[in-house]
């Protein structure tokens, strides 16, 4: 809550993921909700249609949700489901936009193979990306790699959200990928919005530093350079 008050004019989203809830529950919600930022609740549902269904059910009973995400490989029937769940929820219910996660940008070609999926990871992103358009999501989580060709296979209003952003050298106290980074597919934050993204999810560049208030301000620098100009 220290980091997050201090952060609280200087992003436009917090994101609550599976570490923070388990340990908080909805608790987190309802404190960080109240700082004034919107909240992205990322707890990556994966499971049978009818779970998942129920899982969304209950998120948007929490205040403040913006974005909320599931597993694309869970399949068409699981992203349906939360849609349904979604569209069928209380009028005093937090309305989030729906992502589906594509590959997780710690995973490479190398990777999925091991995993049994075949092929370059940008070719399975964009498949999934057209899958979860179908199945009735309101956007996807992929990689700064992918974005140019989900922007073309899902249009202008489809909603990319992209982690894996690392800060040009010098723009932040964190540089770039580490040696202890296990992020596979990342770019910094100009690349990212140049290329197309709507959200830029930023999390160790920011947290892991002496100084997170400076860093979250060079962020932001960097992403209004790479904006469009009126």
């Amino acid at each position: 809550m220290k980091l997050a008050d201090i952060l609280s004019s200087k992003v436009g989203m917090f994101k609550i993921n599976t570490q923070l809830f388990t340990a908080e529950g909805p608790a987190a919600v309802e404190k960080l909700g109240g700082l004034g930022p919107d909240l992205f609740l990322d707890l990556k549902f994966h499971d049978i249609p009818n779970t998942v269904q129920g899982a969304v059910n209950s998120a948007v009973g929490l205040r403040g949700i913006h974005l909320l995400d599931l597993h694309a490989l869970g399949g068409i029937e699981m992203m349906r489901a939360a849609a349904k769940a979604r569209d069928e929820a209380p009028a005093r219910a937090s309305s989030p936009k729906l992502l589906a996660i594509t590959i997780l940008t710690s995973m490479d070609s190398r990777a999925l193979r091991g995993v049994g999926i075949q092929g370059p990871a940008s070719q399975r992103v964009v498949k999934l990306a057209r899958l979860a358009l179908k199945g009735g999501m309101d956007g996807v989580v992929a990689s700064p790699q992918e974005v140019r060709a989900i922007r073309r296979a899902c249009g202008k209003d489809f909603l990319i959200v992209v982690p894996g952003i690392r800060p040009a050298a010098g723009s932040s106290q964190a540089g770039r990928k580490g040696k202890k980074d296990d992020q596979s597919r990342v770019a910094t934050p100009a690349e990212a919005i140049r290329a197309g993204a709507d959200y830029l999810v930023v999390g160790r560049p920011i947290t892991a530093v002496p100084d997170p208030s400076e860093a979250a301000h060079a962020i932001v620098e960097e992403i209004e350079s790479a904006l469009p100009r009126a």
